[in-house]
């Protein structure tokens, strides 16, 4: 089994797609393939689908779209020798779960390089990091289930995974910061601070590929749309760490660093 989340859902068995086209067996089978391997509880798939409203007929609604999931998995693979549909879709106690081994899957994949190139950016290996984060990052085809429909249970999961993709791009901008590419930067960096005002490392990471490409005034007009929007929308000053940076600006304590160590100069600048 193939399973890809990060963007449009895919799943396919033995080559095979299984996503059907209905929302709700859609949904289901999304939140299965998020936790294949364990058992979702049948209260849980409720939640997800029907919230806090569930109808009486509910459980048996339930089993009619595990029902049509396992028709799709019995299309995939007619041959009756190999693992069957109810083996691939089992029933568990108080649930489902997808029990067919999981060849690969894209959001596991983007985790594991996540975790290599943070490992590298701690070792001082920026390009490594770079390279390896860069990677991680192009799985990604969109928003995470793009083309599904989401209740409370999904759009938790979908949270994390999102949080972990603005991880890992923070971490791969940092690792071009300390390459030295504080100009072809700034552009991927205004997009980001407008799609997160309330980011603050990207607005710190801004900051310094402003800084370091001879644009002061502009890095100082970055931490004022920073702190303009944190006081208003949430009555808050920036923390002590865009602070001390933006008092290095003002103190022109920011130039392009003379130690070929720049990973070291910023992750002091960061802190």
């Amino acid at each position: 089994m193939d399973i890809e989340v990060l963007g449009p859902l895919d799943i396919r068995l033995d080559g095979t797609s299984i996503v059907p086209s209905a929302g709700k067996p859609r949904q289901i089978l999304a939140l299965l393939a998020l936790r294949a391997g364990r058992i979702v509880p049948v209260p849980v798939l409720m939640e997800e689908i029907w919230g806090d409203r569930i109808p009486r007929s509910a459980q048996t609604t339930l089993q009619t779209y595990i029902l049509q999931l396992r028709r799709r998995i019995s299309a995939a693979r007619p041959d009756v020798r190999r693992p069957t549909a109810k083996d691939v879709l089992s029933t568990r106690f108080g649930g489902y779960q997808l029990s067919e081994p999981v060849h690969s899957s894209d959001v596991g994949t983007f985790q594991r390089l996540t975790a290599e190139g943070s490992a590298a950016l701690e070792r001082g290996e920026a390009g490594r990091a770079a390279e390896v984060l860069g990677r991680a990052l192009a799985l990604w085809h969109g928003s995470a289930l793009i083309d599904v429909p989401t209740g409370h249970v999904l759009n938790t999961e979908i949270l994390g995974i999102e949080e972990g993709r603005a991880r890992a791009l923070e971490l791969r901008i940092e690792a071009d910061l300390r390459l030295g590419r504080h100009a072809e930067l700034i552009g991927e960096l205004r997009m980001l601070v407008a799609q997160h005002p309330l980011h603050e490392s990207f607005h710190a990471q801004l900051m310094i590929a402003l800084c370091r490409s001879g644009h002061t005034w502009r890095a100082l007009e970055v931490y004022q749309q920073l702190r303009s929007t944190l006081v208003g929308e949430l009555g808050v000053e920036p923390s002590a760490k865009i602070q001390r940076l933006h008092q290095q600006v003002l103190g022109g304590n920011m130039g392009r660093p003379r130690s070929t160590h720049v990973e070291r100069d910023l992750s002091l600048e960061l802190r």
